[in-house]
Order: C-alpha cells, then sequence, then structure tokens
C-alpha cells in the first residue's frame, strides 16, 4: 500500500477568518451564539454559512442548501478554518457533490466528530489534508479542558496525552497515521469513495448510542474486511449510552473490541477521553502519531 502524503493546514492566528457550516443536522442562532463568542475571544472573525439556520425536516436546510454552504467556505481563501456546527446525520449525503480542489491548493482545518468522521475520512483517503476530530460549536461549553485543548490544537501548540491505565489494555508500542472516528460513520463507509485503507494506520474509535449486537456486527464488519489485521495500534475512545436487549449480549463494547482483534500484536488503550462523552480531546487526523501503552498507562503524541 502506497504511503499517503498528508498536508498540515496552517496553525490560526488572532484576526484569523473562521467559518461555521452545519453539514448535519439543524441548529439554531441561540444554540450557536455562545460558540461563536468564544471564538471572537480567542482573537478570530467569525463567518457563518448563508444557510446556517435553515431547517429541511432534521437537516439544516435541504441537500442543496448544505452543499452551497460548505462549498462557499472551502472556496473562500479568506476562511482559515471550518467548524462543523454539530453531528447528526447529512453528511454523507453532500460529500460527492463537494469539490475539495481548493482546498489542498489552500488547506485549512476542517474541526468536529460524530458525523464529520465521513469528512476526516474521506480527505484523508482522496487528499491527505489533515483534520481535527474535537468539540463543535454545538457543545463546545461541555468540558472546558476540551476546548482549551482544541485551542491549543489551531494556534499550533504541540498535542501529547497521558491517560491512566484501563484493565483491558494491551501493551505495547505503535507508529503510524491516526485514522478513524466514529464507529458507525466508518462502517456506512464501507465500499464507498469515502472509505479509509487502515493498513499501518493508529485507528481511534468511538461511538454512541448503539446496540452491543450492533457494535460486534460492525466490528466483524471491520476484520472480515481485512481492516483491522495491519494496524500499528488501536485507541478506543468513549462507548457512550450503549444499549442492550432483553436477552443481554455478554459483552461491552470495549471488550468486543478486544475479542474483535485478539489474534493480533498491536497495543490496545481503552478509555481515551473522546467521542461522545463529557471529555471531548481534540486528536488530529491523518498525522503521525506514536502510541505506547504500559502499566502505567498510554501515551499519544503528536507529530509537530
Amino acid at each position: 500500500m502506497a504511503h499517503i502524503k498528508t498536508i498540515r493546514p496552517p496553525y490560526l492566528k488572532a484576526g484569523d477568518i473562521v467559518g461555521i457550516v452545519a453539514p448535519s443536522r439543524k441548529i439554531t442562532e441561540p444554540e450557536l451564539l455562545p460558540a461563536i463568542r468564544i471564538l471572537e475571544k480567542w482573537g478570530l472573525k467569525v463567518k457563518t454559512g448563508a444557510n446556517i439556520y435553515s431547517a429541511f425536516n432534521q437537516f439544516a436546510g435541504n441537500d442543496k442548501a448544505r452543499t452551497s454552504d460548505f462549498q462557499s467556505m472551502l472556496d473562500d481563501s479568506s476562511v482559515k478554518a471550518i467548524f462543523c456546527a454539530r453531528g447528526g446525520y447529512g453528511a454523507a449525503r453532500i460529500i460527492d457533490s463537494l469539490d475539495f480542489s481548493c482546498l489542498v491548493n489552500r488547506p485549512k482545518w476542517i474541526i468536529g466528530y460524530s458525523d464529520s468522521t465521513v469528512f476526516h475520512s474521506h480527505l484523508l483517503k482522496n487528499t491527505g489534508v489533515e483534520t481535527l476530530h474535537g468539540p463543535m460549536p454545538f457543545n463546545f461549553e461541555k468540558d472546558a479542558h476540551s476546548l482549551s485543548l482544541l485551542k491549543s490544537a489551531l494556534l499550533g501548540e504541540p498535542l501529547s496525552y497521558a491517560i491512566p491505565p484501563h484493565s483491558l489494555n494491551r501493551n505495547g508500542i505503535g507508529r503510524g497515521l491516526l485514522a478513524g472516528g466514529n464507529l458507525s460513520l466508518l462502517y456506512s463507509l464501507a465500499s464507498t469513495p469515502s472509505d479509509m485503507e487502515f493498513d499501518d494506520k493508529i485507528l481511534f474509535l468511538e461511538d454512541l448510542d448503539e446496540y452491543l449486537y450492533h457494535v460486534d456486527r460492525m466490528m466483524m464488519q471491520l476484520k472480515r474486511a481485512g481492516k483491522l489485521a495491519k494496524l500499528k495500534g488501536l485507541v478506543a475512545g468513549t462507548f457512550t449510552e450503549m444499549k442492550d436487549n432483553a436477552v443481554p449480549f455478554g459483552k461491552t463494547a470495549e471488550q468486543i473490541i478486544v475479542d474483535a482483534v485478539k489474534e493480533y500484536n498491536f497495543p490496545l488503550c481503552f478509555g481515551f477521553p473522546a467521542g461522545h462523552g463529557a471529555k471531548n480531546y481534540p486528536l488530529i487526523m491523518g498525522t503521525e502519531v506514536g502510541l505506547s501503552v504500559s502499566p502505567e498507562g498510554t501515551k499519544l503524541a503528536f507529530s509537530s
């Protein structure tokens, strides 16, 4: 497999313009205003999509409106980063209508998680542009430390995390490009132009509100597709509000992951504070990371 040459967007500085678009679920002005004020306190200027407050059933406007807003921010050379306002569902409906050629020529940060996994995966596979998995404007105020880390990452301060040990961890050292995101989204991207290869990668996974049997189904799909055998490491974030049937599945989401990769030798980290939980530490997707898992805990260091 050919090595991906990745492109890191320029870091932000005071006075830069950042855009906010809503490619998925609808959002209201009162829900977005606190985040706009926070970004302005950081010294940034905020530009919102023309259709940011549109509503079409559960979506933030119809597909054409959401595509137009995103494309406009991609093509606008004055915009240095694009925040996805919130998650939900909708990115997969517009991804193939977007032209990312301007992003390759003038890289800028795309920031989000959950449904934004579509962008993280598609851009790494097709452009090599690094992206940021992290807090979105809709829930900027969910955790002050996660938000502070997001600001640091966007301003170019080095990212390095040390987290406590977990009983399911598998010790070892791995190095590779960080890829992944929401497990349900990765599962849904199979055999599409956004489907990322995971060979030689450090895979990050998280999820929300899924039945445990379906977590197993998704992990089996990744395994049978050959996506787990050649990983350099796996980092499991939060698996929040998991559901079970009247007859229990018998394993937690974390135990399901352990079982899916039990015959492989790469390091495993559990309990990483990223995803839909209270904490959502930013992760630079597409960059090279070093993963070290030991009895003392896990260290995840990002290339500068």
